[in-house]
């Protein structure tokens, strides 16, 4: 199975995705938890259904020490006591955000004052960022097709 197209190939995608990968890298050098970032994108990528991404966050939490049943978890995070409180506010924020066209106004006041409870501002900016990014990776891949399985961690740098 190949991609409808390569995005780094390409000769207008290539600079979009060069953009938005440079916001990923802002963002990983932010204060927010490189755990709780790789959390975040895993949830919002199953939630989209993207495939690629959702094989490459699971494989590079794994590969910086995350525990694999944590991850396996996600999907069910409300469920699940392998989370701590802050990731869990910060799932539900990602899920939230994800699903905005679900949900008439938005992402809930609570939801959001619940993350505010455990991160500082700078976190809250960051995790905003993040959940932006991977949907706009999320989308991108899903509508390219991009083929899942193949990645290996720090593929991209």
């Amino acid at each position: 199975m190949d991609a409808r197209l390569d995005p780094f190939t390409n000769p207008v995608l290539g600079k979009v995705f060069k953009h938005i990968i440079a916001a990923g890298k802002v963002l990983a050098d932010s204060t927010l938890p490189a755990s709780t970032q790789e959390l975040v994108k895993l949830r919002a990528s199953q939630i989209n259904g993207c495939g690629f991404c959702t094989d490459m966050h699971f494989k590079d939490a794994v590969h910086a020490g995350e525990s694999p049943e944590r991850l396996n978890l996600v999907a069910a995070w409300r469920e699940a006591t392998v989370f701590t409180d802050a990731e869990r506010a910060a799932l539900e924020l990602a899920e939230e955000a994800t699903r905005i066209a679900d949900a008439s106004g938005g992402v809930p006041d609570e939801v959001w004052a619940n993350a505010a409870e455990h991160y500082d501002e700078e976190q809250l900016g960051a995790l905003v960022g993040v959940i932006t990014v991977i949907n706009a990776f999320n989308r991108g891949n899903v509508i390219l097709q991009t083929p899942a399985g193949d990645y290996q961690p720090g593929q991209f740098g």
